[in-house]
């Protein structure tokens, strides 16, 4: 895969970025968020046309808790790079790519349902999955399992706590 507007492109951010890492022949760039726009906007100007996707890590307990996650390409060359920001539990917040990418709506809306991080100047900021009365955001690591059986004609099947294996504490 040639990867020189991605190189390119992380020449151009290297004084921005935090980190830099490569896996697979594919880029990572770590930036704060006060710079995410600004990059973002680099990158549709530099050829990456395209927001594949949008999401998020809980990385809990690590610090900073969550990751926000922009896998972006540029179909003629072809080439990808993903930018990352990282964000604290208590102040979750980043600006919206919408200016960038107008879909980028609908994908930061999931994140916000699912992970309870928010995007500053989201034109319809609400949940997008879940009921509106819906408590707590399922995709964090802190969210509480729950478990029904689903009951068949003549068979009731083991919910998955009685089927996986419980792994020893760690010490």
């Amino acid at each position: 895969m040639t990867q020189h507007l991605a190189e390119s492109l992380a020449q151009q951010l290297a004084d921005v970025a935090l980190e830099q890492t490569r896996f697979r022949n594919e880029l990572t760039l770590v930036l704060p968020r006060e710079r995410l726009l600004a990059a973002l906007q680099a990158a549709r100007a530099g050829g990456f046309s395209l927001l594949i996707d949008l999401t998020a890590v809980d990385r809990s307990p690590a610090s900073p808790r969550f990751e926000v996650v922009y896998l972006l390409t540029s179909p003629p060359a072809p080439s990808r790079i993903r930018f990352k920001v990282r964000v604290e539990e208590g102040d979750a917040v980043v600006p919206t790519a919408t200016a960038v990418w107008p879909a980028a709506g609908w994908l930061e809306r999931e994140v916000f349902d699912l992970f309870g991080i928010r995007f500053e100047g989201h034109p319809d900021l609400k949940r997008i999955l879940l009921p509106d009365d819906w408590e707590g955001h399922p995709l964090r690591k802190d969210f509480p399992l729950t478990e029904e059986p689903v009951e068949f004609i003549g068979h009731t099947p083991k919910v998955p706590s009685q089927i996986i294996p419980k792994s020893p504490p760690k010490p």
